[in-house]
């Protein structure tokens, strides 16, 4: 009796309960680590609520460049918060205790606005495309129209892409393992928890990230070599420098977004024991409030329009 009673609570998922330890290792440091991280979610919070509100209100900002840009401020909004909150309740409070359905929820939202994030950059390189090669066509192909269905099909993809995620760790059987060496839930350390074969969801894993994210690194390469060919047959050199500068906010969101990302994945699945499991853990949560408190910070930098319209809502405020 007491083994069948047994068997069912490790098997019934609605009764599995995790606790996450944050970081493994770092747990002295958590209350120090928290206040970076703090600060960058509150950063990221105000700057992209502020970049969409001078989006939204100047009418000299509703140009296809701008909404995608808010676009990924909404992304960066919601990658931040569907982590960092339950990130410093764990660094602040050792409130680690998450239930399954929660932990699989938050996976897949984490997921969902990644590859969303993803389109989104593709689609800021097509705008930058558009705009250095057809100058002269850009508004007449970039219509407000085609970017909310190309905002529309981002979020569709990634929907269809991460939704079986959610059948996939429901599938498993779990075991009695409870304890998630990390700060927030995501597919593969969910997966790792269970105590059968987890071979389809690592294919599946590397399936996605092949066919989306990597497929949409490969297109911005393509459209930036694109871009450079198109720059460089610009005879005047100052037009060639002009041209590059609008690009370069975009190259470093690109930057900020894919790097620790793909680090992140490939450590995962093929670091083995090279990598320590903190540095892993730290790197993971550092990356999901640092590109979304510096991009409003870039943008806010490298674009003159922001600049003055960000200068006139202040004035206005004395």
């Amino acid at each position: 009796m007491t083994t069948s009673s047994t068997t069912l609570n490790y098997t019934n998922v609605r009764d599995i309960w995790y606790t996450m330890i944050g970081i493994p290792g770092l747990e002295y440091a958590h209350i120090w680590i928290s206040i970076p991280i703090c600060s960058m979610y509150i950063v990221a919070i105000a700057g992209n609520a502020l970049l969409l509100f001078l989006i939204i209100t100047e009418r000299s900002l509703h140009e296809p460049m701008y909404l995608f840009l808010s676009m990924l401020a909404l992304a960066d909004i919601f990658l931040s918060t569907v982590t960092t909150p339950k990130m410093l309740a764990i660094f602040w409070f050792r409130a680690g205790g998450i239930s399954f359905a929660s932990c699989v929820s938050q996976m897949f939202f984490l997921h969902f606005i990644f590859v969303a994030e993803s389109a989104i950059l593709l689609a800021m390189a097509f705008d930058r495309y558009v705009a250095i090669c057809y100058p002269l066509r850009y508004t007449t192909i970039l219509t407000t129209s085609v970017i909310i269905k190309m905002g529309i099909a981002a979020v569709i993809r990634s929907f269809f892409i991460c939704f079986p995620l959610i059948f996939l760790v429901y599938r498993l059987t779990y075991c009695g393992k409870s304890t998630i060496r990390h700060s927030y839930c995501e597919h593969m350390g969910i997966a790792r928890l269970a105590c059968d074969s987890i071979k389809v969801n690592i294919y599946y894993g590397v399936i996605v990230a092949l066919f989306s994210t990597c497929l949409d690194v490969v297109l911005i390469i393509v459209s930036y070599a694109l871009i450079l060919c198109a720059v460089f047959r610009i005879p005047s050199r100052d037009a060639q420098l002009k041209a590059l500068g609008t690009c370069g906010s975009h190259v470093c969101v690109i930057l900020m977004f894919y790097t620790p990302a793909f680090f992140s994945f490939f450590a995962h699945r093929f670091g083995g024991h090279s990598i320590p499991l903190h540095v892993h853990i730290l790197l993971a949560n550092l990356y999901v409030v640092v590109p979304p408190s510096v991009n409003p910070i870039i943008y806010g930098v490298k674009t003159k329009q922001i600049q003055e319209r960000v200068i006139q809502v202040f004035s206005l405020g004395k």
